[in-house]
């Protein structure tokens, strides 16, 4: 779910940036600009659909509605607790942001700030990650992985004779009799997430993209502004593109738009023109983007 796709003001058409990824009943809520609180109400997202919240730096339009956010996790009495990943040298801000007005804590919240890169978190059924990024302050990328597994094939079940219960059984234990797990299934691959915000091109930002099924990256400037995008630690519409044709990526999500743009279809045009040939969203406000289906 988009809540917010501008960068560094609002705009009349889209909000401070803000994105919710539900992931196997899991909401994982990335960068909750100002104006979050408000977005999630027009969107249908409760506080209670968040597991996880993920600051990929502390600049405003990606972190001020955080104060907004705890504060209704604590007003609706959340019944889980819920995790805060934000790099390590933003701590003063996290605690100004976390403690900016009075209010009754209810809820859990588990600071885990991020200092390097590598594996922050191991979710129910996936891998969070981290890569640092290139802008003038600390920033990191969030990629969340979930583990290969196996798919059981209906018509290897019938050969073999298993059904019911058993089908279970070779689940858990690998093999039933004479028949292993790999006589009536085949490989299923994980599917992968990344979120690239705020950045220049920097060996995280290939990283975090490899392989993914769909990468949520910035593209704050059209490729006529690359020096001006270079210069202030950011992407073109035609450099995120590359990252993800190189990458590998099955669909890609263009975000984070600079306000001195009035035509969006422009970032689909230049996207293209770097030669990604996948899936592609140019992100609007209030928008639903779905994974892929599992390759």
């Amino acid at each position: 779910m988009v809540l917010g796709t501008a960068s560094q003001v609002p705009t009349r058409h889209r909000n401070h940036n803000g994105y919710l990824l539900r992931w196997d009943g899991e909401g994982i809520l990335f960068d909750p600009g100002e104006g979050t609180q408000r977005q999630m109400l027009r969107a249908g997202v409760a506080a209670h659909d968040i597991n996880r919240i993920c600051i990929t730096h502390f600049h405003g339009d990606h972190s001020l509605g955080l104060a907004g956010v705890i504060q209704r996790i604590n007003l609706d009495q959340v019944p889980h607790p819920v995790a805060a990943h934000y790099p390590a040298s933003g701590q003063k801000f996290f605690d100004r942001l976390r403690y900016a007005t009075a209010y009754r804590e209810t809820v859990p919240l588990r600071e885990e700030p991020v200092a390097e890169d590598g594996p922050v978190a191991q979710g129910g059924s996936y891998l969070l990650e981290t890569r640092r990024l290139s802008h003038p302050v600390e920033s990191f990328g969030y990629r969340i992985t979930e583990p290969d597994g196996r798919r059981m094939v209906p018509e290897r079940l019938a050969r073999h004779g298993i059904k019911g219960p058993d089908v279970g059984r070779i689940q858990r234990e690998g093999r039933l009799g004479g028949v292993t797990l790999e006589d009536v299934s085949e490989p299923r691959p994980g599917q992968c997430f990344a979120f690239v915000m705020d950045t220049r091109l920097c060996p995280g930002v290939h990283a975090l993209a490899e392989g993914c099924d769909m990468l949520v990256i910035e593209s704050t400037f059209l490729d006529e502004d690359e020096r001006l995008a270079t210069d202030h630690g950011h992407l073109t519409a035609g450099q995120a593109a590359r990252v993800a044709r190189e990458a590998g990526v099955r669909h890609l999500v263009l975000t984070h738009f600079s306000q001195r743009y009035t035509d969006p279809a422009e970032f689909e045009r230049q996207a293209r023109a770097a030669g990604f040939e996948g899936e592609l969203t140019v992100a609007a406000d209030l928008m639903r983007v779905p994974l892929p289906k599992r390759r």
